[in-house]
């Protein structure tokens, strides 16, 4: 019988009402999750937390998420660690920069559990 091994994801957002949203329906999902606030508390997590992927808000206020992404990708233990943002902007430009720099996906809040479970299923089956 082979047990399920817990998929980690790491979750950063500047909003703390939304860090905890995403959290409770990844948690209710079935994932592992560990959040960071900030760009930068991200990248200190990085140090020793190894998510299998990682979802992170577009727009913070001392890195956003492009720039983060760009930080991580010269993280030998994270370079390769699939990263799908989140933001309350639809906004073609973004998406297209998203994909650009390698994003596997795109949310726009508000998200709801079904939204989530299947674009994580894609990138990330448990």
């Amino acid at each position: 019988m082979t047990s399920k091994i817990k998929k980690h994801i790491l979750i950063i957002d500047d909003e703390p009402t939304w860090l905890k949203i995403s959290s409770h329906i990844l948690r209710d999902c079935g994932y592992d999750v560990f959040t960071a606030e900030s760009g930068k508390e991200a990248l200190k997590a990085l140090i020793n937390y190894k998510p299998d992927l990682i979802l992170s808000d577009v727009r913070m206020p001392d890195m956003n998420g492009f720039d983060l992404m760009d930080n991580i990708k010269h993280i030998p233990a994270a370079s390769s660690t699939p990263i799908i943002f989140f933001s309350a902007i639809d906004d073609y430009d973004a998406r297209k920069v998203a994909r650009t720099l390698g994003a596997v996906d795109y949310l726009v809040k508000p998200f709801n559990k079904d939204d989530v479970s299947s674009v994580l299923s894609k990138h990330l089956p448990i």
